[in-house]
């Protein structure tokens, strides 16, 4: 397929999300990227996906357009069932959630995320530099889903050797039954994709690792914008540009009036 040269930082995140998705999973979608991404999956490779969405909703085929919050009326057409948010967080919760889909605005090496606020110690939570829109049920996704698939901009402000604030737990402090210890389950993070590229979680350490780069972008450079020091995988390959298709559907299908990917 032709590659496209036209595309943002947004479209590749979402095309490398989507690609991330398998057919026939469950997964449940938090706001924003992962959406246009889940919709992005069901459109090309995946069209069997099964999205939850913490209002409740089960399943949708999502043929009537992107739904714009996860109570959106779009994400209840054409569902399974829908049996209200306590359902669906108990659904996961039973091992059931192949996949939780979520973004934030701060990581650290072992996935643990930060969407609550930005400020200084002590005073940074009462008194934030920055309030963010907080956990809404990702603390719960994180905790509960079997895989957690990450989304976070890439500089080293967002990649944090200490976060101020966990929101959404990941590998928690890296060792040993972690997660396990802390009353959680499932296997924690499984991928997290950047503005630069592809990472996963050395199954030792549980640091994260770069797998693959995005265009443009080299271990070296990728490293000089992170806040920690990051594992290389063997071999880092380096991921394909989004093809004009691809960029077709998210553009001119998927959000064709850009409420979550911004245009150039």
């Amino acid at each position: 397929m032709t590659v496209s040269k036209d595309y943002t930082a947004q479209e590749i995140i979402i095309v490398a999300g989507a690609k991330v998705l398998e057919d026939k999973r469950v997964v449940f979608v938090g706001t924003g990227l992962p959406m246009v991404a889940s919709l992005l999956a069901k459109m090309t490779h995946a069209p069997n996906l099964i999205p939850v969405f913490e209002a409740g909703a089960v399943g949708p085929h999502l043929t009537v357009g992107l739904p714009v919050s996860v109570g959106d009326s779009k994400t209840f057409t054409s569902a399974s069932y829908v049996k209200g948010l306590n359902s669906a967080f108990e659904m996961t919760q039973r091992g059931f959630a192949d996949y939780g889909f979520i973004g934030g605005a701060e990581v650290d090496m072992y996935g643990n995320l930060n969407s609550t606020m930005i400020g200084d110690f002590p005073d940074g939570y009462q008194k934030p530099k920055i309030r963010l829109p907080g956990s809404g049920g990702a603390s719960d996704m994180a905790a509960s889903c079997e895989k957690t698939i990450l989304i976070v901009p890439h500089d080293k402000r967002k990649f944090s050797a200490k976060l101020q604030y966990l929101t959404s737990p990941g590998h928690l402090d890296g060792s040993k039954d972690a997660r396990w210890k802390a009353g959680m389950q499932g296997s924690g993070p499984y991928r997290l994709i950047s503005t630069k590229g592809i990472f996963d979680f050395e199954e030792e350490s549980h640091r994260m690792r770069l797998l693959q780069t995005f265009p443009g972008e080299t271990k070296e450079s990728i490293q000089a914008e992170t806040g920690f020091e990051l594992l290389f995988a063997d071999n880092v390959t380096a991921f394909a540009p989004p093809t004009v298709e691809e960029v077709r559907l998210i553009r001119e299908e998927i959000d064709p009036t850009g409420i979550f990917v911004k245009r150039a």
